[in-house]
């Protein structure tokens, strides 16, 4: 694990935080000729106007395409489709979301590393879109099961968690509202529909959740990004103004963009790091051990004694 990490995080999440987020700054930009030599030695995402706040590329899309490559290299857990895998705590599921929801603010909002206007428009966006995506995810679950469940509200914070990242500062709070009530719905059918399509032992449903939340937070951020839609548009640092906006579909196609990058080169960067660990100290342990518990063999510890 401590390899892998080490690997993907110099090889994919720099790279890629490099491309989104690098530029000297809007104290380099004073006339034309200056934005272009800005505009020459940013990022490349950034140079093509990519939109993203606090990490819906970097963080989650990022981490979700190397989880799932993991998935499918180490493969299914012992016993996967055959034995019951119910989650052991809820009450420690709901303690950790709870936790995750305040932290979230600290990135978030403090992505904009000042206290002003945009700083408070992305903390009340994270807890608009949310609180959208919990109502969302429990009425899709109660349409498809009959019953929602406290597991289901968990998983569709992380979801508006997720979708409203690289969006939070760009989007009015209508904007919000909407992209947290599709993510809901939608990251309910990636933990379900999608994750059979897949195959994968996705085991925290972070694809699911990360992967299909962070690309519809990426590709929403173009629309809602819009003056027209009450978002915030995009600054000009020539003539020191803001609202401007290139237009929905530019801005949509320039946030794909963006996806792709980032799901070739994690893939990529994912594939080859876990390659090289199964070659050196291995991806898995036995069969024995896994049954027995990774807590025992791995750590010599247990979670509960009676």
């Amino acid at each position: 694990m401590l390899l892998f990490s080490v690997l993907w995080f110099t090889f994919s999440y720099l790279p890629i935080a490099h491309m989104v987020w690098y530029w000297d700054g809007p104290d380099a930009i004073t006339d034309a000729a200056s934005l272009e030599t800005v505009t020459a030695n940013a990022g490349a995402l950034w140079a093509k106007g990519a939109l993203d706040f606090a990490g819906g590329t970097v963080v989650h899309i990022n981490a979700a395409v190397a989880g799932l490559v993991g998935a499918y290299l180490i493969g299914k857990r012992v016993g996967y489709g055959r034995e019951s895998m119910a989650p052991h705590s809820l009450p420690l599921t709901m303690i950790g979301a709870s936790l995750l929801w305040v932290g979230w603010f600290g990135f978030n909002a403090g992505s904009n590393l000042e206290a002003n206007g945009i700083a408070a428009l992305a903390f009340v966006n994270t807890v608009v879109a949310t609180a959208a995506a919990v109502l969302s995810w429990c009425a899709g679950e109660a349409l498809m099961r009959g019953k929602a469940s406290m597991l289901g509200a968990a998983s569709g914070a992380v979801a508006g968690l997720v979708a409203i990242t690289p969006a939070c500062g760009f989007v009015g709070v209508g904007g919000a509202l909407v992209i947290g009530l599709l993510a809901g719905v939608i990251c309910l059918w990636g933990v379900n529909g999608l994750k059979k399509l897949l195959g994968a032992d996705d085991s925290l449903d972070v694809f699911g959740v990360h992967g299909v939340g962070g690309i519809l937070g990426a590709i929403l951020t173009g629309v809602f990004a819009s003056p027209s839609l009450g978002g915030t548009g995009i600054c000009d640092y020539v003539a020191n103004t803001c609202g401007g906006f290139g237009g929905i579909g530019s801005q949509v196609w320039i946030q794909l963009q963006g996806v792709i990058y980032t799901i070739v080169i994690s893939g990529v960067v994912a594939f080859v790091a876990f390659k090289i660990v199964d070659m050196t100290v291995g991806l898995r342990v036995s069969e024995e051990d896994e049954r027995e518990g990774l807590d025992i063999t791995s750590h010599g510890e247990t979670a509960y004694n009676k």
